[in-house]
């Protein structure tokens, strides 16, 4: 080959590469509501996306990382250079204001790897370990990573993507990665590895959760007054799980959690739902009790509420869950038949539901307050025609009467079988639908049959 041509080709190549760089610039990568908002005139196919930035296939060994927020940029720049001579890091190969192009891993991801295994290979163990150890020698502070950001090559070899956090996040031991492992039933059997690969290691992650362990029983929570949450201490450090009116939930390791009172009587009263009831599937199983607190199971995985904004119709197995735990409360001699989609959980064992203070003292025979969460998820209608087919019996024990509703935008429903009647102002209480009934004269119950008497509600008609 001659000089010239060999100037040629290197000039064509790198004239490539420029071109190549230069489109990268045509995508846009901005921060939406909920989402990241994309604009792709290019043909570099669309990889994926997380919480920091958007990912690009170049070519079969690269790709590159789009930022809404510069600073996020800057600070995975940074990371990613910081660690350029550790084996699990993705090489780097150009980076701008707001992109960088990066070595692309193909394979599973190490959550994909091992799902469904029983097992957790000795040889994954001591790669994960090579990898916390290595970015704490390079001082790293987020010493952890998701399974979803641990790519399995050729060999069995790891690498690590996702470096956004590194210098950020304070994670002395691997909290992500141990929460991962827990989720697949791995976790025992991992830190059985560690603590015979490294018992160093295995000691000072134990020393970590003994020493950081919140001293629940001196913690005062107090009452928020009518209406409102209760009032916490801000100068706690451990998770803030949620806090409602009954009490405050805070987050005492990768699988427990406390749940803490004001008031002793609403301690008792969820204590004695929780612990006559632990063989019922969603209840969440119990550790510990004391006059003004509950230690129980961390539910792992999204509240149905959230993981209903995600999807666009209602499945079977959905509505199957939530009357499976329906008819478990009434057969356990519940007086609250109920279950609020952001008190029902997600998770590997099925759902799980959280907050019983009341099951045993409130009357409601039907799920009043799961029937308005799934209206305003727009899935009421999908619930009730699911429910018709798999439970008629309770399908006409729960329509019998108007289902009340709060006020809403007025739109005609497109299922033949109900018809949206307006109210006349906000309700949630059943109990005065039922009020309104019995007291009505005997006209009024003709029209309520006939489905022309309107009470206070919003409510659905069904057409038998």
């Amino acid at each position: 080959m001659s000089k010239k041509t060999k100037k040629n080709k290197q000039k064509d190549s790198k004239d490539k590469k420029k071109k190549g760089f230069k489109d990268i610039k045509k995508i846009t990568v901005t921060k939406g509501e909920k989402t990241l908002l994309i604009d792709n005139p290019t043909n570099y196919s669309f990889i994926g996306m997380g919480a920091q930035g958007a990912v690009f296939k170049l070519s079969d060994d690269k790709c590159v990382k789009i930022y809404p927020d510069p600073l996020k940029a800057k600070m995975e720049q940074e990371a990613l250079k910081a660690g350029k001579n550790l084996d699990f890091f993705p090489k780097i190969y150009d980076m701008g204001e707001n992109y960088i192009v990066m070595e692309y891993f193909d394979g599973p991801n190490l959550k994909e790897y091992l799902k469904n295994s029983t097992y957790l290979p000795e040889s994954i163990t001591k790669k994960l370990l090579h990898i916390l150890k290595e970015l704490k020698n390079e001082k790293f502070t987020m010493i952890d990573a998701p399974l979803r950001h641990i790519f399995v090559q050729e060999n069995e070899e790891l690498k690590v993507i996702d470096h956004v956090n590194s210098f950020k996040r304070q994670h002395p031991v691997p909290l992500k990665l141990l929460r991962d492992l827990n989720i697949i039933l791995l976790k025992d059997m991992f830190l059985e590895q560690v603590a015979k690969l490294e018992p160093k290691i295995s000691k000072e992650w134990d020393n970590y959760y003994n020493k950081n362990k919140l001293d629940y029983k001196n913690i005062e929570v107090s009452s928020g007054g009518s209406g409102s949450a209760v009032k916490v201490d801000s100068a706690i450090s451990q998770p803030l799980v949620g806090k409602g009116h009954q009490g405050a939930v805070y987050r005492i390791s990768e699988d427990k959690c406390v749940k803490i009172y004001p008031k002793v009587d609403h301690a008792k009263k969820e204590q004695k739902a929780l612990l006559d009831n632990q063989n019922l599937s969603f209840i969440p199983k119990v550790y510990d009790t004391d006059d003004n607190y509950v230690v129980m199971e961390y539910l792992l995985g999204p509240d149905l509420n959230s993981y209903l904004k995600k999807q666009t119709e209602l499945s079977e197995e959905v509505t199957k869950g939530l009357i499976q735990i329906l008819k478990e409360q009434k057969k356990a001699g519940f007086k609250l038949i109920d279950a609020p989609i952001r008190h029902v959980f997600v998770t590997a064992n099925g759902f799980k539901m959280v907050d019983h203070v009341y099951s045993y003292t409130r009357d409601q025979y039907r799920p009043i307050e799961m029937f308005q969460d799934l209206h305003e998820r727009n899935f009421l209608d999908a619930f009730l025609e699911q429910l018709k087919e798999l439970e008629p019996k309770l399908y006409k024990e729960w329509t019998k009467e108007p289902i009340p509703l709060e006020e809403e935008e007025q739109e005609e429903l497109p299922k033949k079988s109900m018809k949206k009647v307006k109210k006349d102002s906000k309700n949630k209480d059943d109990k005065k639908a039922k009020k309104g009934k019995n007291s009505s004269n005997k006209q009024k119950d003709k029209e309520k049959k006939k489905g022309k008497y309107k009470d206070k509600f919003f409510s659905y008609e069904i057409d038998e």
